[in-house]
């Protein structure tokens, strides 16, 4: 199945398409992984100035949303440019705002949701361990993924991108000014954060918020509300990883096509193009799952998604390294920043695993539900 976006969606991905690569985003997410969140914040105004966060914000709180389809838009843009920072968790942190204010709590919502449309207030959210996304899905574990990598540091840190934050860890909390944490059936405004932690992607820092803080809500509202930003949190990171993947294959492509080898391009070489096409197919099939998932929101769809975009661009990831040869592991070339992002995402908000269990469970009616 295929599907079109309309010219207006196409002129808003071609807008930040060119707005993110005249921004210098490779420095931007160096400094955002040294700390300094300078360049960061000034590249989180402009896509805030764009729409960006706006499109999960209900238009009751100053924003132009819910419009999945459009973010999913934005976000692979956001990642074929690997734009850092708590972007997908301000949409989440938003999403989970918005559902309470529809199921009677208004209050969150009033004080909270302007500040994220306009970009003005940057949040992060913990999900628990044991939030269960859907009926028929596995609860995250809370322990570090089987297919955890070292980061590419000095210690070889573990990675920290357990899925839905599990572990205690949420991220870019030292950057946001709304750090929102689920404990059970409350949901609180936590004051700080503990030591920054290393993930296996630089740019994402894992920090544990603090006990205690501010009770925003409580009761079964809380439970319902997370679920949905569970399954906006995975659909924004798919649309990322897609943006990854793409823009992994392209700078691939254009190496093989300039690198030469026995007096020829790399390019003209059979297994080359065996390996960049699997990369291209496996991110074309990932697409129409993509947009599927933002036109239904269920959580099966979008578990389907996640899982299909994030190893299609894992996969491109590791064609991008074996094509690039020993350059590709260097920090300072700038495929470091989509290869390691790429390797995060992957179990960012729900492991490969966890997502094809909730996705085989919406095949026999369990995990899907009626769009709101």
């Amino acid at each position: 199945m295929r599907f079109l976006l309309d010219a207006e969606q196409r002129a808003f991905a071609a807008s930040l398409d060119a707005m993110l690569a005249s921004a210098d985003t490779p420095s931007a997410v160096r400094a955002w992984a040294d700390g300094d969140h300078a360049p960061g914040r000034v590249l989180w105004s402009r896509l805030a100035e764009a729409g960006v966060f706006a499109l999960a914000v209900p238009e009751a709180y100053e924003g132009v949303g819910p419009l999945p389809v459009d973010l999913a838009v934005a976000f692979v843009e956001l990642g074929r440019h690997a734009v850092p920072g708590p972007v997908v968790e301000t949409v989440a942190a938003a999403v989970l705002l918005g559902e309470l204010s529809a199921l009677g709590e208004p209050g969150p919502a009033e004080r909270l949701l302007p500040g994220l449309a306009s970009g003005k207030s940057v949040a992060t959210l913990l999900l628990p361990d044991g939030h269960a996304p859907a009926a028929g899905a596995s609860a995250p574990s809370g322990r570090h993924t089987p297919d955890a990598a070292a980061a590419p540091s000095e210690g070889h840190t573990p990675d920290l991108d357990p899925a839905a934050l599990s572990g205690g860890c949420a991220l870019d909390a030292d950057a946001a000014a709304v750090s929102l944490v689920v404990d059970g059936d409350g949901l609180r405004l936590a004051s700080g954060h503990g030591p920054v932690r290393a993930s296996v992607d630089r740019a994402r820092r894992l920090a544990r918020p603090e006990g205690g803080g501010e009770l925003l809500a409580a009761g079964p509202r809380v439970a319902r509300a997370a679920s949905a930003a569970l399954a906006w949190a995975r659909l924004a990171t798919a649309a990322q990883a897609l943006g990854v993947g793409l823009a992994l294959l392209g700078r691939t492509v254009a190496y093989v096509g300039q690198r030469t080898q026995f007096g020829v391009p790399v390019a003209s070489f059979q297994a080359v193009k065996h390996r960049l096409a699997d990369a291209m197919i496996a991110l074309e099939f990932a697409r129409p799952l993509l947009f599927g998932a933002a036109l239904s929101t269920a959580p099966a769809d979008v578990a389907a998604a996640k899982v299909t975009a994030c190893e299609a661009a894992y996969g491109a990831a590791r064609a991008a390294l074996q094509l690039h040869g020993a350059i590709g592991y260097t920090a300072e070339y700038d495929l470091s920043l989509w290869f390691t992002k790429a390797r995060a995402l992957r179990t960012a908000w729900g492991t490969p695993a966890e997502c094809r269990t909730e996705a085989l469970a919406g095949l026999s009616g369990g995990g899907r539900r009626p769009r709101s």
